[in-house]
């Protein structure tokens, strides 16, 4: 069985660069105005709001393959990706309609300008369009980590993601004889590329050429169904509950203005460097944990989790405080907005305080789900973000607070998930859960 390192460093190394590829976009947007940011912020939350029953899906995909692959049951971990593949496809093609149609009222969500609305909304039904894309990478790239293959994944995404800086600067910008088109650019250049993407996994899947087969006809039953929901939906209900509480917090700080709103959107993506390192931490604390439990070692399985909370904490803690360091001058980089520019440097700061704290959170988190724990996240969810984020960042913007003491409630949401997390599974009950 691969090591925690061996599993994490490619989906550490793919988010790496994904982060790289956010970061340009912003940069390519942030020439278009504060306006472009907070549009592209906006329309990226409401496209992962819709995602979140694919997410849960493919959180079945992912315990259920694992324990199959760690069982040694090659055959059933195909047909259970082959089914996933199916529901997700079609969950993604319904969504597309509402997402579409409603573009605009998703939009109007937030307090921001009428023409910043306009401009989300587009960014949202062309990003729409390609929910089925997104679904199948989703689908197969879950499977294949599941299965201890992260390697495929992070090639794929390399390629994809750099089309998309390509596409992004000549559907932004009218470069290479392609269209000058904005913002709906920027959206139309990261679709393009999920979809890249999304049909060199079918080929190489479809010819026999990744680790995880394809599965005979008749995989879609009844029965997995059932087993990719019951095991998947809490967890796209905290994704739901998730989205729901970035969308609240968001709410909140657009009420502060344009400037805020773009800060938050701009520090993320600059932090994201770090925080990326703890979903790849967390891709390999699920698959390793799956795959223990698969293999009857759950004293295995709980070693594997602490070791990966423990080199997730220590290397966000190190890039955190890099980007502290020079978050002055990072944040100057992205845009020339001295208010803007203020902000995203407070942002980063308490952000970045927060980074051990997120570490802890989302690798053990990953271990839980990979147990097929997913009840847990989802309350750890609603407790510490819905409820702690989003009551006192609207407590302190009543009191009139400035939107610096409004990011501070970021640091006690964090505080209060990575504590019950790491209750959870010190207790140890997720060790005797049957899939």
């Amino acid at each position: 069985m691969p090591s925690i390192m061996r599993l994490a460093w490619p989906a550490v190394v793919g988010n790496l660069a994904y982060s790289v590829v956010g970061l340009v976009d912003i940069k390519i947007v942030a020439s278009l105005g504060s306006s472009a940011v907070a549009a592209v912020t906006t329309g990226h939350r409401i496209f992962w709001v819709t995602q979140a029953v694919m997410i849960a899906v493919t959180a079945g995909t992912t315990a259920l393959v694992a324990r199959a692959w760690g069982a040694g049951n090659r055959a059933e971990a195909a047909r259970i990706t082959r089914a996933s593949l199916v529901l997700c496809s079609g969950i993604a093609a319904l969504l597309t309609v509402p997402a579409f149609v409603f573009a605009r009222q998703l939009a109007g969500v937030f307090e921001l300008d009428s023409e910043t609305v306009d401009t989300a909304a587009v960014f949202i039904q062309v990003m729409s369009l390609f929910n089925v894309a997104f679904a199948v990478t989703m689908v197969i790239g879950s499977s294949l980590r599941a299965a201890g293959d992260t390697m495929t994944p992070l090639w794929i995404g390399l390629a994809t993601n750099v089309l998309n800086v390509v596409l992004v600067f000549g559907l932004v910008y009218g470069r290479f004889g392609l269209p000058a088109l904005g913002v709906a650019g920027a959206a139309l250049a990261t679709g393009l590329s999920l979809l890249a993407g999304a049909l060199f996994c079918l080929a190489l899947w479809g010819a026999g050429r990744l680790r995880v087969g394809v599965g005979e006809k008749g995989s879609f039953t009844r029965e997995r169904v059932r087993q990719l929901f019951h095991i998947g939906y809490p967890a796209g209900l905290e994704q739901a509950a998730m989205q729901v509480g970035f969308i609240v917090f968001l709410w909140i700080v657009s009420l502060y203005g344009t400037a805020p709103y773009a800060a938050y959107g701009i520090g993320v993506q600059i932090l994201s460097f770090s925080f990326v390192v703890g979903i790849g931490f967390n891709i390999a604390a699920s698959t390793h944990v799956g795959q223990k439990l698969g293999a009857g070692d759950p004293v295995g399985a709980e070693e594997s989790g602490w070791r990966a909370m423990r080199l997730a904490v220590v290397t966000m803690a190190i890039l955190s405080g890099l980007i502290i360091a020079g978050a002055e001058s990072i944040a100057g980089f992205m845009i020339d907005d001295p208010e803007v520019v203020r902000l995203t440097v407070v942002f980063i700061y308490v952000l970045g305080a927060a980074q051990p704290l997120m570490a802890v959170d989302f690798t053990l988190g990953g271990a839980l789900r990979g147990a097929g724990d997913t009840r847990f996240p989802l309350m750890t969810t609603l407790v510490g973000l819905v409820l702690v984020r989003g009551s006192i960042a609207g407590l302190l913007a009543v009191m009139d607070f400035g939107v610096e003491w409004v990011f501070c409630a970021l640091l006690l949401d964090y505080l209060v998930k990575s504590s019950l997390m790491t209750l959870r599974f010190r207790r140890g009950a997720w060790k005797k859960i049957r899939l």
